[in-house]
């Protein structure tokens, strides 16, 4: 019964959806607490930044570049007055082998209401007047690499002007247009996003609304027929007998997904902490014992996951590869555990569509 409850509670958990909108620059700064896709992080806690070798990719060791964050405080916790989950991706398109999430990473930050950074009183809903750009400087004096905006110690050593996070990031940066500025000890720095960024977004949310539910069920039969229909079009009896339960669960998950991926098709992000994922195919879900506990020993629940729809967004597509998933999913501590100002590492798992599903 108790196991019964748990899974009932976490199906009717309220899922919310994150949809991409333009904003304004400002709106997207640290101290603004944004949900944002692109560009780069705005990060949280102004000091304990992870380190070039916590962002590395686990496939290349190259570093990961910010993919997005998601604000997302607990008010049940002091300390998750402010909570974000910023989450990193690898851009070499050799290193997403099926079903591997090992070029992912996603860190936990959190901080309580009265901190050292940031005023007890909310932000305003207005550009303020004096902007704080922290895109090279945090507030805290930590030095950012001007590519992709994590901690970047290493200074050109032409101009001293601006800092890198690694030598590839400044090789490339040199390459983008760094070469004409260091030349010019008077030109300032640009500002400009570059094209190594993903493309910058806010990330807004609502509340998903599902189709009444006798017409869920109705429209849920009728999607189980048509895809029995096609599994059985063109296949001999002793196939069908074989692959019966394998492609029917798998149909069946991903007829799922298909349907309630319509109902909102521009749908980036689901949000449903403590809840279950939408998975894309029966194939590689993880059960309790594949996601670690936390090093506190609290268990890691489901908060979130990114949907496919987002790659339409980040300019990825290229004729020979392309970076793809069909869902990422991310766990986070269940007591969302104090650890000051540091940015903790959580836990991602990766599927991807299985033979020849697709949207």
């Amino acid at each position: 019964m108790a196991a019964n409850s748990e899974k009932k509670s976490k199906t009717n958990r309220e899922v919310v959806l994150g949809f991409l909108e333009e904003a304004e620059s400002w709106q997207l700064l640290s101290n603004q607490f944004p949900s944002k896709v692109g560009g780069r992080p705005s990060w949280l806690s102004q000091v304990d930044l992870p380190t070039v070798s916590e962002l590395q990719c686990e496939k290349c060791k190259l570093p990961a570049v910010f993919l997005l964050q998601v604000y997302a405080p607990i008010t049940e916790y002091d300390q998750c007055f402010h909570r974000t989950l910023f989450v990193f991706c690898c851009k070499t398109p050799a290193c997403y082998i099926r079903n591997d999430n090992k070029c992912f990473k996603v860190f936990r930050c959190q901080l309580p209401r009265k901190n050292d950074f940031y005023p007890f009183d909310p932000p305003p809903d207005e550009k303020p007047e004096h902007l704080v750009n922290d895109h090279q400087v945090l507030g805290s004096g930590l030095k950012l690499c001007r590519l992709c905006g994590c901690l970047g110690q290493k200074a050109c050593s032409r101009c001293h002007s601006v800092t890198y996070c690694c030598k590839e990031h400044q090789t490339i940066d040199w390459k983008h247009g760094h070469k004409k500025e260091c030349s010019n000890e008077s030109s300032q720095s640009s500002e400009e996003l570059n094209s190594f960024l993903f493309p910058e977004w806010e990330l807004v949310t609502d509340p998903e609304e599902l189709p009444a539910k006798d017409e869920e069920c109705h429209e849920g039969h009728r999607l189980d027929q048509e895809s029995m229909a096609c599994l059985n079009n063109g296949l001999e009896d002793s196939e069908l007998e074989s692959m019966a339960h394998h492609e029917t669960q798998d149909s069946k998950a991903f007829q799922k997904f298909k349907k309630r991926f319509a109902n909102e098709p521009q749908q980036v992000l689901r949000y449903c902490k403590g809840g279950s994922p939408l998975w894309v195919s029966a194939e590689h879900v993880p059960c309790e014992e594949d996601v670690p506990e936390c090093p506190c020993g609290a268990k890691r629940l489901f908060e979130f996951q990114i949907m496919p729809q987002l790659l339409n967004h980040l300019k990825v597509d290229r004729t020979d590869a392309s970076i793809d998933w069909g869902t990422v999913a991310i766990y986070t501590c269940a007591d969302s555990c104090d650890q000051g100002t540091k940015y903790s590492a959580e836990f991602i798992w990766k599927q991807d569509f299985s033979g020849d599903q697709a949207l």
